[in-house]
């Protein structure tokens, strides 16, 4: 973690995610399609008592006509959108497709969770003064 963690935005709530994510790995291991780990993490988050949405929708607006539409793994408690992967390593394109989330909504922090042959996580931040 750098320095900069203590002051993390939502940073109680971001590291019950990463505890989540990281019991989910500890049961499940590496191998299993997104939508395992999806799953057995909404148990998770319905065992703690916390609010979380799958396949959240995000409409991507271009000159304020709907061009498309993404769907988020899961939204927890409408200030956190969590993507999952299931790859050997996080790579670039991941990160983009969480920063476009962030841009595309009025969420300002992500976490990109993947279940790869060794777990990790990256945390992204998009302030809405900057959208």
């Amino acid at each position: 973690m750098n320095a900069d963690y203590q002051d993390f935005k939502y940073k109680e709530l971001t590291e019950k995610i990463i505890e989540i994510f990281y019991r989910v790995y500890n049961k499940l291991g590496y191998g299993f399609l997104e939508k395992v780990y999806e799953n057995a993490m909404m148990i998770e988050f319905k065992k703690k008592n916390i609010s979380a949405v799958s396949q959240f929708a995000i409409k991507v607006l271009y000159e304020d006509e709907i061009v498309g539409e993404y769907f988020a793994d899961i939204l927890i408690s409408n200030k956190i959108i969590v993507e999952i992967k299931a790859a050997k390593n996080i790579a670039e394109e991941h990160e983009a497709q969480l920063l476009n989330y962030l841009k595309a909504t009025d969420i300002e922090v992500g976490l990109l969770l993947n279940y790869g042959p060794k777990p990790n996580f990256k945390r992204k931040a998009f302030d809405n003064l900057r959208k």
